[in-house]
């Protein structure tokens, strides 16, 4: 019999989960909270009926393995997502948008189609001068040429300088795109890791750029169909059961034991936060322990609005791009009342937030109501993630003895980590944690 303990439910664990119990592992797993999905949960607050989320969060049509995932639990995508071309239009339709599929030539050309659409979009931006679009152009060209790989030390801001790109380019593209993507200012984002990123999402194939939205509260998105799916098949499940470092030795002892006498293969995988995971493993496993504990990280801030204007039927598309500043944080507004039938309920996002919480509610409320000729806005929620994501900065990714490096997924014997701040060529996303915890399951085969 192979036992597989998991401690955490977040995607990564719920991953691990899944994959395990279709190896055939018995499956345990413990959550703290009472609610799974870790970072990318609902909250027990609802407005309309329909409960809100820990943050608003985008998808990708990139994240292959996520949406596998989902549909392995019995979730389709196209019915809980809505998918539309990449768009970081602001509120006056200015800026870059990626045009719809042109689905004939892509049956018979996809990359070559996908690099069309980058084309075309840079061609059409608004706003843009010819001096804006050549350059980028000509960036994307040197990109492509290089495999898009630069200097590991390199930050993206300069990557921008070196690549010659406007400052309406970097501020109209890379830096939503780099604040998304990595959630890290300019200054001090890898480079190298952006340009993966990039690659991956504009031309590894048809729709990989999408925009996959929420249209349904992130609990009915995935985690609470995947613990449906798991408890089907003899999972155990533990919510609101946290796990101690004694509970982790006496894991270790039982294991040893079962090895002993070769009845039960056993292995743990710690599918909780890098800080918690260094935590249970100071004992046990010092080493991988500290590098957990260097990781620095940063923070993300939703802030709920409603909006009280008489007459005011939404915004006009489902997410609106926002232009930023020291005073006016976040980079996107979503209308969650178009994406999941909560009326005149505003999200706006502050990817790398700095700053006390109701500091970031009060300038997110003007920038909304400026921008958006909106008078009559209230805050509903301010949700802030103070330790949302791993900091991406430059060698976090390579170099076993540098700080602030990736910690490996082997921890100890029998014992193993999953999580987007496990080392992987990616940030901290949904689909980097999905992937972390099906490649543990792998390497447990």
């Amino acid at each position: 019999m192979k036992k597989l303990t998991i401690i955490g439910a977040g995607w990564s664990g719920l991953a691990c989960a899944v994959a395990a119990t279709q190896a055939g592992w018995q499956v345990e797993l413990f959550e703290a909270a009472n609610e799974a999905g870790g970072r990318a949960r609902s909250l027990d607050q609802s407005f309309a009926g329909v409960p809100l989320d820990n943050g608003q969060h985008i998808l990708l049509g990139a994240y292959q393995d996520t949406l596998q995932l989902m549909r392995t639990v019995g979730v389709n995508p196209d019915n809980v997502l809505l998918r539309s071309p990449l768009d970081l239009r602001t509120a006056d339709g200015l800026g870059f948008k990626l045009p719809h599929g042109f689905y004939p030539l892509e049956k018979f050309f996809v990359t070559p189609s996908a690099a069309f659409k980058l084309i075309i979009g840079i061609a059409f931006a608004k706003g843009w001068s010819a001096q804006d679009k050549w350059r980028l152009m000509q960036a994307c060209w040197r990109w492509q040429l290089a495999g898009f790989t630069c200097n590991a030390t390199w930050s993206v801001s300069l990557l921008c300088e070196a690549s010659q790109l406007t400052p309406r380019v970097v501020q109209g593209l890379i830096e939503p795109l780099c604040l998304s993507a990595l959630n890290m200012p300019l200054q001090s984002a890898s480079a190298a890791v952006f340009l993966r990123v990039l690659r991956d999402a504009m031309l590894s194939g048809v729709g990989s750029s999408d925009l996959l939205i929420p249209k349904t509260d992130l609990g009915a998105l995935f985690p609470q169909a995947c613990l449906k799916w798991l408890r089907q098949r003899g999972a155990q499940v533990h919510l609101g059961s946290r796990f101690t470092q004694e509970d982790v030795a006496q894991w270790l002892a039982r294991s040893d034991e079962a090895l002993s006498t070769k009845v039960v293969k056993g292995a743990l995988v710690l599918a909780c936060p890098a800080w918690e995971a260094a935590r249970l493993t100071q004992t046990v496993a010092p080493a991988w322990s500290a590098k957990a504990t260097a990781l620095s990280h940063t923070a993300i801030a939703t802030v709920y609005l409603q909006c009280h204007d008489a007459g005011f039927k939404g915004l006009g598309r489902p997410m609106v791009a926002l232009q930023m500043n020291q005073s006016a944080p976040a980079q996107f507004v979503f209308d969650r009342g178009a994406l999941c039938q909560q009326p005149g309920l505003l999200a706006a996002v502050v990817s790398a937030s700095e700053g006390e919480r109701e500091q970031i509610a009060t300038q997110v409320q003007q920038q909304v109501s400026e921008q958006l000729g909106l008078k009559q806005l209230s805050v509903v929620q301010t949700v802030v993630e103070k330790r949302a994501t791993f900091a991406c900065l430059p060698h976090t990714f390579e170099g076993p003895h540098h700080v602030g490096v990736k910690p490996n997924a082997s921890v100890a014997t029998n014992i193993f980590a999953c999580g987007d701040y496990v080392r992987g060529p990616y940030p901290a996303t949904l689909e980097g944690a999905v992937r972390s915890g099906q490649q543990v399951v792998r390497h447990l085969s």
